[in-house]
């Protein structure tokens, strides 16, 4: 598998605590089936503000520390980046990390209310021939009221990353439902881990995966852990699914084969 979002990096923000933290998250990762890790430590103006050049140093850092403690993952520089208006301007000037300086942009949004410029971030993103993702829509209050808000921005071009852990109820019984709707419907293409310490998601990536078996299938896991993911760290282009509009009535939501 492939992570596309993580919290690694230590006292960067958040997340890891210490270099020994890390160390012990990684192998919890590599037990898990991880083989790529993005490092996406938040990027939050006058809060989290590990640069550009900083978060490359750590990602070849961690992976020459990573080969003593026999651990055999990839790491590549990136961000989760909190949605502000100068965003797209710290992108430009370098002071921000794309995922693997790719094209691919991971964003976050506040979690309980709207982002009344959204739609002029995520145009300003396209002009300058990037490919914003938005991280964890499902613990996100606008869209458990609606999920079928994702489906316009997907037509604009926005693609989704769930958290893998949501499907457990990890964060909260209206995420949980929620991330079941928008995978069901075609409207995730992306699982991250959003993985900050250590004995959390990774520890119980086990259980994580055998709640998403009731949910998907194996060839959708893959793609949202493997190829897509993949595509992002060689920067290539990923082709989405025709997101499938959810009834009014959301009670009933079937298993497939």
């Amino acid at each position: 598998m492939i992570d596309i979002h993580s919290h690694i990096i230590p006292q960067a923000d958040d997340g890891s605590k210490s270099i020994e933290e890390t160390f012990n998250i990684l192998k919890e990762a590599q037990d898990a089936g991880y083989t790529d890790i993005i490092l996406t430590s938040h990027f939050i103006e006058d809060h989290y503000e590990l640069n550009k050049t900083d978060r490359q140093a750590w990602a070849l850092a961690l992976n020459e520390g990573i080969k003593k403690k026999d651990i055999n993952i990839n790491l590549y520089p990136g961000a989760e980046i909190f949605v502000s208006q100068t965003m797209c301007e710290n992108i430009k000037n370098g002071t921000i990390c794309t995922l693997n300086n790719s094209r691919y942009v991971l964003f976050e949004l506040p979690m309980n209310t709207k982002t009344v410029y959204l739609n002029e971030i995520i145009f300003e993103l396209i002009s300058m021939d990037l490919v914003p993702i938005i991280a964890h829509p499902e613990r996100y209050a606008f869209v458990q009221k609606d999920p079928n808000i994702l489906i316009d921005y997907i037509e604009m071009g926005v693609l989704f990353q769930s958290n893998i852990a949501s499907i457990t109820g990890y964060y909260g019984n209206e995420a949980k439902k929620t991330v079941k709707k928008l995978l069901q419907s075609n409207m995730i293409h992306f699982f991250g881990s959003d993985n900050h310490r250590q004995n959390t998601i990774y520890a119980n990536m086990n259980n994580i995966i055998e709640e998403l078996k009731k949910v998907i299938t194996k060839q959708e896991f893959k793609l949202l852990t493997e190829i897509n993911p993949r595509k992002i760290i060689n920067n290539e282009e990923i082709a989405t699914e025709q997101p499938i509009r959810i009834k009014e009535n959301f009670s009933k939501f079937f298993r497939r084969n």
